[in-house]
C-alpha cells in the first residue's frame, strides 16, 4: 500500500514539474467528444494551541500536517442536438486535519469525510445535461471539464438528471465557490448553513431544472439525502429527500456585471431534535445521542448570495444564510447561520494578469438548542468538543494564486480562526497551506 501511495504521488509529481513543457491532445476526439483533467494537492499545517481540553470531534491542539491529492477525468460525449452525457472517475488519496474533523468552517475544500492513506478510484459523475433552447441571442459556450463546446441560445430550458454535486448548479459564485482554483475554507466556497444533499465525497443522485432568460434565471432541483445522517449512498432511494429552489437576477451596476441570488431548501428524513438528545442523555444519565431520538421531521433553510465586478480585475461578494437550528445537521457541517464577505483582485496592476488574490472573512454561529447538545457532550457531523464555552466560530482566509503557466497554478493559503468550533476556551488556530493544481 505504501508503494502504491508513493507511486501515485510520484506520477503526480512529474506531470506538476513537466506542466510547462507539454500540450494535450485529444486524440480520436471532435466537436462531440471532450477530455479534460486535472490534479490537485492541498497540503495543510496548523500551529499549536491553547486547548485546556479535547473532545471525540476535536481539532489537535498540536501542530499537525494534512495533505490530500485528487486526480479526475472529465469525459464528455454528445448524444444529440443539446444533449450531453458526463462521467468523471477520479482517483483520491488523503485526509483533512483529525480526519475532517474540529471545525465547522473546515479549512480544505478538498477534504472529504472519508480519507484514505492509498489512492482509491471512484465514480463520482455520471449525469447527463439537455439544453432546449428558447430564443434569445445565441452565444458561444467554450469546451471545458464537464461542457461541450457549441452555440446556446440565452434563453434556455438545462435539465440535468444523474449523480453530480448539487453546488454544481446551486449557490454558484464567479469569486468564492471553486477549492481548486479560489478559496478553501468549507463556509467561503458555500454557504454555510447550505446544509445541501451529498454523501461524503459531496455528490448524490436528483435532477435539476434550470429556466434562463435574458436577466434572470429560475432553478430547482429534487436531491437524495444519504440513509441516515453523514452517510454512504450505495443505491437511488429517494425515502430521504432534499428539494432546492433558486432564483437568480442579473443586472448591471455602473457598467459593472452583478448577481443576486436567493436560495431556499428543505431536507426531509429521519432526523434528530436536539432537545430530545439532551433529554434522553438527562434521562439516562449519559452524553445526548442524536442516532438514538431520530424520526422524520423536514428541516428548512434559506440563503442570499451576491457578487459584484467592481471594477474589470476587483470582485465582491457576500454570502449569508441560515436553517433551522432545532435539529441535527444532515450534510454538511455544523451550522446553522453564517455570513461571509470577500474581495478577488486580479494581478493585473503589479504586472502578474494571471494571478489573483482573495481574502475573506466569515462568522458561523450555532443555534441555542445546538448549544446545549454540544455543551452536553454531544457529537455533530465534525464538531465536538466534549463541554463548550459558546462563541461563534470566526475565520479570515487570504489566498493568493500564481499562474506559473497557462496549465498550472500554485496558491498559497492562511487562515485565522478563532473560536474552532465554537469553543472559546480553545484556540485560536493559525493554518497554512499550499495548493498545487494542475489541469488539461
Amino acid at each position: 500500500m505504501l508503494f502504491l501511495t508513493s507511486l501515485y504521488r510520484i506520477v503526480v509529481c512529474v506531470a506538476l514539474s513537466t506542466a510547462c513543457l507539454t500540450t494535450f491532445a485529444q486524440s480520436d476526439t471532435d466537436d462531440d467528444t471532450s477530455i479534460h483533467w486535472q490534479a490537485t494537492n492541498i497540503t495543510q499545517k496548523h500551529d499549536s494551541f491553547v486547548a485546556p481540553y479535547s473532545g471525540t470531534n476535536s481539532l489537535d491542539h498540536q501542530s499537525a500536517t494534512a495533505e490530500t491529492t485528487d486526480s479526475t477525468l472529465f469525459i464528455g460525449q454528445r448524444l444529440w442536438q443539446g444533449a450531453e452525457i458526463w462521467i468523471n472517475p477520479e482517483v483520491d488519496q488523503g485526509f483533512g486535519f483529525n480526519n475532517t474533523l474540529g471545525l465547522a468552517g473546515f479549512p480544505s475544500g478538498g477534504a472529504y469525510k472519508i480519507g484514505a492513506n492509498s489512492p482509491y478510484l471512484r465514480v463520482q459523475k455520471l449525469f447527463m445535461r439537455q439544453v432546449i433552447g428558447l430564443g434569445g441571442e445565441s452565444h458561444q459556450v467554450d469546451d471545458t471539464a464537464n461542457q461541450l463546446a457549441g452555440m446556446q441560445a440565452a434563453n434556455n430550458l438545462t435539465l440535468t438528471l444523474g449523480k453530480f454535486s448539487v453546488v454544481d448548479i446551486f449557490d454558484t459564485n464567479a469569486y468564492a465557490h471553486d477549492p481548486r482554483a479560489d478559496f478553501l475554507n468549507w463556509s467561503v466556497i458555500d454557504s454555510g448553513a447550505f446544509d445541501y444533499a451529498a454523501d461524503p465525497w459531496g455528490y448524490t443522485f436528483g435532477s435539476a431544472i434550470e429556466w434562463n432568460q435574458d436577466d434572470w434565471t429560475l432553478r430547482g432541483g429534487f436531491f437524495q439525502l444519504s440513509p441516515i445522517p453523514n452517510g454512504k449512498i450505495s443505491r437511488v432511494n429517494f425515502g430521504e429527500n432534499s428539494t432546492d429552489i433558486e432564483l437568480e437576477a442579473r443586472h448591471v451596476w455602473w457598467g459593472h456585471p452583478g448577481k443576486i441570488k436567493l436560495l431556499a431548501w428543505v431536507n426531509e428524513g429521519r432526523m434528530a431534535s436536539y432537545q430530545d438528545a439532551v433529554a434522553l442523555g438527562a434521562l439516562t444519565d449519559s452524553v445526548p445521542r442524536v442516532d438514538l431520538v431520530r424520526r422524520y421531521s423536514s428541516r428548512p433553510g434559506a440563503a442570499l448570495n451576491l457578487e459584484q465586478e467592481l471594477r474589470p480585475d476587483l470582485g465582491a461578494f457576500v454570502r449569508i444564510s441560515a436553517n433551522r437550528g432545532n435539529r441535527e445537521t444532515y450534510e454538511f457541517t455544523d451550522i446553522n447561520s453564517s455570513a461571509s464577505a470577500g474581495l478577488s483582485l486580479k494581478g493585473r496592476s503589479w504586472g502578474r494578469s494571471g494571478d489573483t488574490w482573495g481574502i475573506a472573512r466569515v462568522v458561523n454561529r450555532i443555534s441555542g438548542e445546538a448549544q446545549s447538545y454540544f455543551a452536553a457532550g454531544g457529537l455533530g457531523l465534525l464538531i465536538g468538543d466534549g463541554k463548550l464555552d459558546y462563541a461563534p466560530e470566526k475565520i479570515v482566509e487570504s489566498v493568493y494564486t500564481a499562474s506559473v503557466c497557462a496549465n498550472l497554478m500554485v496558491s498559497v493559503d492562511y487562515q485565522y480562526i478563532t473560536n474552532p468550533a465554537y469553543n472559546q476556551d480553545r484556540g485560536p488556530v493559525s493554518i497554512w497551506g499550499i495548493r498545487t493544481h494542475l489541469s488539461f
